[in-house]
């Protein structure tokens, strides 16, 4: 069991909906690098959308990634 990415966001606000959209439907997912995208000159990096590699799948069909 180990987190994978599933997506990259460079505005804070659509990474947290991504997140908050996957708990809703009862996948688990965490933001890393968020607090690195927030230094008001723009993103220093990306954030990525972490979820569990069992739940990629259903994380990809709940979000329209590929």
């Amino acid at each position: 069991m180990s987190l994978v990415e599933l997506a990259r966001f460079d505005n804070r606000i659509e990474a947290e909906l991504a997140r908050l959209n996957l708990e809703a439907e009862g996948v688990g997912a965490v933001l890393f690098d968020a607090e690195m995208n927030s230094y008001g000159w723009g993103p220093l990096m990306p954030i990525r959308l972490m979820v569990l590699d069992e739940d990629l799948p259903e994380a990809r069909r709940l979000i329209g990634a590929t």
